[in-house]
């Protein structure tokens, strides 16, 4: 049973908040926001799925934020039991340290889509057991419980993906819903206030609508109860009807730059 209420878990969050933050927890499963290291607009989350006795780190970050991260993850459960790295894109803000956890333990699985992968060994190691989520859209923890992948085209690397936890209902979207801002809160509170901070993001760095508008066809009988950006803040279940249709609506990219192609 969830019994983590985010909303109000946004009202209270401490910005220097010094352990892990659960977002979701019942008997056997959990999930994690473990911080940010920095303080910046270009703010880069990192989660943690637990399932029993199994760990998943979500989008590690860079090199940089290794320590700080591992750390966080060990208040919570014994590095051995981090059996796999999910990668949804090859971005070093997202990707640079899944060397330092392969140093640490070589027998961590990398979770990626192949286009990723492609690009993976250019930070310095290529030896890993990579899972193509291309191939394979689901991982299963040994109790059975999932986590489902689903491809997200040109938002913003052809190979992204986003990760959805089935139990919580949390999407892990990677910098689908990233945001940039200085004012930072855990948990967004105010949508029409959050757009600007989204396009901030959106208008740049995603390739077109008709991306945009592909994604959000593919999570219409998925039932969202947050999406949990790399960037910026937790959107609620409450504003998640409002963050699809950003999405949908969304002119960015080539929409902009050729506006008199059709």
């Amino acid at each position: 049973m969830n019994t983590i209420d985010l909303v109000e878990l946004g009202r209270m969050f401490m910005e220097r908040y010094d352990k892990p933050t659960p977002l979701y927890q019942d008997d056997q499963h959990a999930v994690y926001w473990l911080g940010i290291p920095e303080d910046s607009a270009f703010r880069c989350n990192t989660y943690l799925v637990v399932d029993g006795q199994e760990a998943v780190v979500v989008d590690p970050g860079g090199h940089g934020s290794f320590d700080f991260v591992k750390n966080r993850v060990a208040q919570i459960v014994s590095l051995d039991k981090v059996t796999a790295l999910i990668v949804c894109h090859q971005d070093p803000d997202v990707a640079a340290s899944m060397i330092d956890w392969l140093k640490m333990d070589p027998k961590i699985r990398i979770i990626t889509s192949v286009r990723t992968n492609i690009l993976l060994p250019y930070y310095g190691i290529a030896d890993y057991d990579f899972v193509n989520i291309n191939e394979n859209p689901v991982w299963y923890f040994n109790s059975g419980r999932q986590l489902k992948f689903i491809e997200s085209p040109f938002l913003h690397f052809p190979g992204a993906f986003t990760t959805y936890d089935e139990l919580s209902g949390f999407l892990f979207s990677g910098d689908i819903w990233a945001s940039i801002d200085m004012d930072w809160r855990l948990v967004v509170d105010d949508f029409s206030r959050h757009e600007l901070k989204l396009n901030l993001f959106h208008i740049d760095y995603m390739a077109s609508n008709i991306a945009a508008r592909g994604f959000v066809a593919r999570l219409r009988n998925i039932e969202l109860n947050a999406l949990l950006p790399q960037h910026g803040s937790i959107i609620p279940k409450k504003h998640v009807a409002k963050a699809l249709s950003y999405l949908h609506d969304l002119k960015c990219g080539v929409d902009l730059i050729y506006p008199d192609l059709k």
